[in-house]
């Protein structure tokens, strides 16, 4: 045996029997170490995935209540923007209308200057002309001796 190793018998030999029992207790308490520590991870697992479904629907709260505050918002703007949009649909309207209108009186005085009447204008003199005849007619049957020959 080298110096060394009989060292170590010495001190092995004067090492107090607490420290010994304390070396073979040594695996017994690691294994309890690593229960310990793997018990421990599950309480966290499990504290965490309750803590997740509070903070879950804690975020579902509030989305809703921030859409309901949002939704009054945006249907106000809609509203503003519906009414903007009637207003201009009006006005919109009105102008063209006038401006078909003013188109109509233009072409129709153009039509009459070449001498072409519109389809209104004949239409009142036919029905005119027809008033005339159905006068002349009855004129005619009040002369005693008429005669259409002559």
């Amino acid at each position: 045996m080298t110096d060394d190793q009989e060292k170590n018998t010495d001190a092995d030999a004067q090492l107090p029997d607490k420290i010994k029992d304390s070396d073979a207790q040594l695996p017994g308490k690691i294994k309890d170490s690593a229960r310990q520590i793997w018990l421990a991870g599950l309480g966290a697992f499990n504290k965490a995935e309750e803590d997740t479904g509070r903070f879950f629907e804690r975020l579902v709260q509030e989305g809703e209540q921030m859409e309901n505050r949002t939704r009054g918002v945006v249907e106000k703007q809609l509203k503003s923007v519906e009414d903007r949009v009637e207003g201009v649909r009006e006005r919109a309207t009105g102008t063209w209308d006038k401006l078909e209108h003013l188109f109509d009186q233009r072409v129709s005085g153009a039509l009459r200057r070449l001498g072409m009447y519109r389809q209104e204008d004949v239409m009142s003199l036919e029905k005119r002309v027809e008033r005339l005849e159905a006068e002349l007619d009855r004129l005619k049957e009040l002369t005693p001796g008429f005669n259409e020959e002559e």
